[in-house]
């Protein structure tokens, strides 16, 4: 701790974004970085509170008021090694996590947390500017292959991970590139894609090996041919199958997952050419988004950006409440009344509401959506209301992986949510050498519990090979 009195003296300050009118017209991230000396001042907030509550909302357990110390003293180089010891990507979760350990923070009980969340992205940004961020070569080679699918969060902390315990490692993905929806879920105005990219550099030159366009489980690539030809494997593919509602009106045109929508985004972003037959754009679209949540909310700064008419958001649930009771649900992620910088930007929100059917024109394209108010989950009587509608967008969430294809063929045991069934401490599937980590086996979560869970399965999996492992959990 740097300063006892530094909570006391110093108010907190985040990190600014750009004006709403600058940023909506470009792609780039918009979050600008504190100056060296401001943010030195917030990392002097961090207390001396006995018990560090923000390592319990830390999922990865970084070592949060070690770094913060090392920030208020100017010591950015030891603050970077402390932060790469329990996370291998802190320019990702620095960018695109809720932080929930800036909930948890002990200051947070009567007062406003520290800023860790931008400490943690200013600190690995520096060291990427300063040439402090390099490979790690392992000592030696092991001779054991291993592969992982999925080049998420969770499949590449697995791969980097164990290329540095010495394992030849191949990371397989499907698409054209790599980084699972980090690449083509989350628009470049919340994470640029070079961010990925330097990352990657460092991975290779550790010794993964990149392989994209390879579809386990498709008819080109048996998943039970391709598992035989390495010591181990991991299956990080996510849980990429969509929420979906089913109503009245739900096969009328111009009705999309949302991550159809943001990934052909990504991908014109990127400069890749969309057919002009498939392509999905919100411009003078009247937009609907169903759904309240971080997908939701990218789909409504992607269809500012594409020039939408308008833009409406519907949420299920109640609209919660301003401020959470802090003595009640303290150190956990509190319930409260949030607005997205997307949802800044221009959109009309509505709570508590229900569609019960898409209402379509003649040629078979929506023009709109029927909705009911709801109370306590049921329709109140004489509620409904229609809403405009070109473009309507399904950002409910997902229920699970893909289980046609890899999964069905290797015959992997499922849990009852039809996730790979696996325990955290072995990632072991029903079949001996092969594991599983991220949202494949726990569901749609955070990138940061992904991140932890890729870092732990590398560890099993060294386990498993080795016989005993130096890897960190």
């Amino acid at each position: 701790m740097g300063k006892p009195t530094g909570f006391l003296e110093v108010s907190r300050h985040d990190r600014p974004y750009a004006k709403v009118a600058e940023r909506v017209g470009t792609w780039k991230e918009f979050v600008r970085p504190l100056p060296d000396n401001e943010l030195r001042e917030q990392g002097a907030r961090c207390m001396d509170c006995g018990v560090p509550f923000c390592h319990s909302g830390c999922p990865v357990n970084n070592l949060i008021p070690d770094w913060n110390n090392l920030v208020y003293r100017g010591r950015w180089r030891e603050a970077l090694d402390t932060l790469h010891s329990t996370n291998n990507f802190p320019e990702f979760t620095g960018r695109i996590c809720p932080a929930p350990c800036e909930a948890a923070c002990t200051l947070n009980i009567n007062d406003e947390s520290v800023t860790i969340k931008t400490i943690e992205c200013q600190i690995v940004d520096r060291g990427f500017a300063e040439g402090w961020v390099k490979p790690m070569m392992p000592t030696r080679k092991t001779g054991k292959t291993v592969a992982v699918i999925g080049s998420g969060p969770a499949g590449m902390a697995a791969a980097q991970q164990l290329a540095r315990a010495g394992h030849t490692v191949g990371l397989f993905e499907k698409a054209d590139r790599i980084g699972g929806l980090l690449r083509y879920g989350i628009p470049d105005f919340k994470m640029e894609k070079q961010i990925i990219d330097r990352r990657m550099e460092q991975m290779l030159a550790e010794g993964v090996t990149f392989h994209t366009g390879v579809h386990v489980g498709s008819k080109d690539v048996p998943a039970a041919d391709f598992i035989k030809k390495f010591d181990a494997v991991i299956l990080a593919g996510g849980a990429e199958a969509p929420r979906d509602l089913p109503v009245p009106g739900r096969d009328l045109q111009g009705i999309h997952f949302a991550m159809d929508f943001l990934t052909q985004n990504n991908k014109r972003v990127a400069g890749d050419a969309i057919a002009a037959d498939v392509v999905i754009s919100a411009k003078d679209k009247h937009v609907v988004v169903i759904g309240g949540g971080d997908t939701g909310s990218d789909c409504i700064g992607t269809s500012i950006r594409q020039g939408a008419a308008s833009i409406t958001q519907l949420e299920i649930l109640a609209r919660p409440p301003d401020q959470e009771d802090k003595p009640l649900v303290w150190p956990y992620w509190p319930l409260k009344f949030r607005t997205s910088s997307s949802q800044e930007e221009g959109c009309e929100r509505e709570f508590a509401v229900g569609t019960s059917a898409f209402l379509g024109n003649d040629r078979g394209q929506v023009v709109g959506q029927k909705v009911v108010r709801l109370e306590n989950g049921k329709e109140v009587p004489g509620s409904a209301f229609d809403i405009k509608a070109d473009l309507v967008l399904l950002a409910m969430g997902f229920v699970h992986p893909i289980v046609s294809g890899m999964l069905e063929q290797l015959d992997v045991k499922r849990d009852g949510r039809d996730n790979v069934a696996a325990d955290t401490l072995t990632y072991r599937t029903s079949i001996p050498h092969v594991f599983t980590a991220g949202d494949m086996r726990r569901g749609q979560s955070l990138v940061v519990w992904a991140i932890r869970e890729g870092r732990q399965a590398a560890r099993a999996v060294d386990e498993f090979l080795m016989g005993a492992s130096d890897l960190p959990r």
